[in-house]
C-alpha cells in the first residue's frame, strides 16, 4: 500500500471517529430514553366514561383505584353522609345499648325529610337505630345516635366523625352534621367517600346492616305495632323497583338533596374481588346506570390475585439477598403476604416490589411491608415474615441510625442501570466493529482502484516517467 494510501486512510479515520463517537452518544441517549419510558407506561384501562360529576371504583382489600373522574372535586354528600356516623358509631358503642330520642333528635325529621317517625321519648337500642338510619335513611335516628355516642352533646360526635374521617385519609372533608341535611360547611369527595366506605364495608357489623334487604323494629314504649324498614338501595333491594338490581351487590347508601342532587355509594362482589363505587353530583337515574356500567367494565377487565404465590418475585429474598440484616438476626424461612389488582391481561411477575420497615406489636415475625406497584401505581400490599426469629424487632440497614435503622453499610444495587451499561457497551463495540469492517473493504477497493488507474495509464507517459527517474 503506497504512503498516500496511508495517509489518506489516517485523515478518513481522524473524521470518522469523532462521527462514530456521537453516533453512540446519540444511540446510548435514545436507547435509555426508551427504556425509561418503557419502565413508566403501564396498561391501565380506561375505555369508559360515565355522566355523574364524580365517580371512583376501588378495590376494598388493597385500596386500589381502578377507575377516576374528578375524584377530589368537593361535593355535597347529603345522606351518604351516615357511613361515616354508622361507622363512628359502631366503633364506639355496643348494640345493645338504649337510645332515647331528644326533642331535636325528633326536629331533624320534620320538613318532610328522611324520617321513620319516631317520638320524643322513645328508646330503641343502638342496633335497631342503625338500621333505621341505613335502610330507611332516617334523620332521627342518625341524630339520635351522634347525641347517644357523643355523651349528649351532638358536637362531640361531630369532632369524632372528622377526626375519623382524618385517620382513614380523608383530605378535602368536613362533616358538621351526622345526617347530610344541606349546609355549606358539610363536604366531602368522591375519594373521601371510597376511602370511608372501605373502612365501613371492611367493618363486619356496619357490613352486614348495609346488605340487610329488610328489617322489623320491635314495638317500643312509643310504637304498639311494629316498624317494617326496606332498604332504599335499589340495586340491591326492589322495594322501589327491580330495574337495577345487580347480581354481588352488598348494599350501600343512597343520598339526595336539591343542592347534593343523587349521591351513592355502592359495594358489589365477584369472583372474590370487592368493589366500592362512589358518584357523586348524579342526575337520576344515571346515579345507578353509572354505577353498574363502572362495576361491569371494572369486573370485566380487572382481577384479584394472591402475590406471594408467585414465587419469582420473591426468589431474592433470602439471607444472601437482604445482606447485611442476616448477620444480626437467624432466618431460616421467609415469606410474604399480599394481594393485589391487576388488569386481567396483566401478570403478576411483571410486579415490581419494594420492602419498607415495619413492626407488629401483635406478631413479631413480622419485619416489613412489602408493596407491590404495577407501572406507577401501587396495586396492592403485603407483609415480609420471618419464623424461627431470635429477636422481636429487625433494623432495616437502608435507614440511618437516628431512623430506626443500623450502623452496617447498606448497598443497593440498581440492576436496570446495569443493564444498560452493559448493553451500550456491547451495542457499541458492535457498531464499532461493523464500521471498522466496511472501513477495511473500502481501504481495500480503494487500493484496486488507484493500482488498475496505474495500469491504464499510456505507455509514452511510463516511458517518459522512467526517463526522469534516470536522469
Amino acid at each position: 500500500m503506497s504512503k498516500n494510501t496511508k495517509r489518506n486512510k489516517k485523515e478518513v479515520m481522524r473524521r470518522v471517529i469523532p462521527l462514530i463517537l456521537i453516533l453512540l452518544m446519540l444511540v446510548t441517549t435514545i436507547l435509555s430514553s426508551v427504556i425509561a419510558f418503557a419502565a413508566d407506561e403501564s396498561y391501565w384501562p380506561t375505555g369508559i366514561e360515565v355522566s355523574s360529576s364524580a365517580a371512583i371504583v376501588m378495590e376494598a382489600s388493597t385500596g386500589t383505584i381502578l377507575y377516576e373522574k374528578n375524584i377530589d372535586d368537593q361535593h355535597y354528600p347529603a345522606s351518604i353522609t351516615k357511613i361515616l356516623t354508622g361507622l363512628v358509631a359502631v366503633e364506639n358503642s355496643d348494640l345493645s345499648e338504649e337510645v332515647t330520642f331528644s326533642t331535636e333528635a325528633v326536629q331533624e325529621s320534620a320538613g318532610g325529610t328522611s324520617s321513620i317517625a319516631r317520638d320524643y321519648g322513645e328508646v330503641m337500642t343502638m342496633e335497631q337505630c342503625l338500621y333505621g338510619m341505613m335502610l330507611e335513611s332516617a334523620n332521627e335516628c342518625a341524630y339520635a345516635i351522634a347525641e347517644h355516642v357523643g355523651g349528649g352533646d351532638i358536637n362531640v360526635f361531630l369532632e369524632m366523625m372528622n377526626e375519623k374521617a382524618k385517620e382513614l385519609g380523608c383530605t378535602n372533608s368536613h362533616f358538621c352534621n351526622p345526617n347530610g341535611l344541606p349546609d355549606e360547611n358539610h363536604y366531602t369527595t368522591a375519594h373521601d367517600m371510597a376511602l370511608i366506605g372501605q373502612a365501613a364495608v371492611n367493618n363486619e357489623t356496619l357490613a352486614q346492616i348495609m346488605a340487610t334487604k329488610s328489617y322489623t323494629i320491635p314495638p317500643t314504649n312509643k310504637h304498639e305495632e311494629p316498624t317494617l324498614l326496606n332498604n332504599h338501595h335499589s340495586m340491591l333491594n326492589f322495594y322501589k323497583t327491580s330495574k337495577y338490581l345487580y347480581d354481588g351487590c352488598l348494599g350501600g347508601k343512597t343520598g339526595y338533596t336539591d343542592v347534593a342532587n343523587n349521591t351513592l355509594v355502592t359495594f358489589a362482589e365477584r369472583d372474590g374481588m370487592k368493589l366500592i363505587c362512589v358518584v357523586m353530583q348524579a342526575d337520576s337515574p344515571y346515579h345507578y346506570t353509572d354505577t353498574i356500567s363502572l362495576f361491569d367494565y371494572c369486573f370485566d377487565n380487572f382481577k384479584l390475585e394472591d402475590a406471594s404465590a408467585n414465587s419469582s418475585l420473591f426468589s431474592n429474598l433470602n439471607n444472601d439477598s437482604i445482606g447485611a440484616l442476616a448477620k444480626n438476626i437467624k432466618l431460616t424461612e421467609a415469606s410474604v403476604s399480599g394481594t393485589v389488582v391487576l388488569p386481567k391481561t396483566v401478570d403478576v411477575s411483571e410486579l415490581t416490589i419494594t420492602v419498607e420497615p415495619k413492626e407488629d406489636q401483635s406478631d413479631a415475625s413480622v419485619v416489613g411491608q412489602v408493596i407491590y406497584t404495577y407501572g406507577q401505581r401501587q396495586v396492592g400490599t403485603g407483609n415480609l415474615i420471618f419464623s424461627d426469629t431470635e429477636e422481636a424487632s429487625y433494623p432495616f440497614h437502608n435507614l440511618e441510625e437516628e431512623d430506626g435503622g443500623s450502623s452496617v453499610p447498606y448497598y443497593r444495587l440498581n440492576f436496570l442501570l446495569v443493564f444498560e451499561v452493559i448493553f451500550f457497551i456491547v451495542a457499541g463495540g458492535g457498531v464499532i466493529f461493523v464500521l471498522y469492517r466496511q472501513w477495511n473493504k473500502l481501504s481495500i477497493r480503494i487500493h484496486r482502484h488507484r493500482e488498475a488507474t496505474k495500469r491504464r495509464k499510456p505507455q509514452y507517459k511510463v516511458i517518459k516517467k522512467r526517463g526522469r527517474r534516470r536522469k
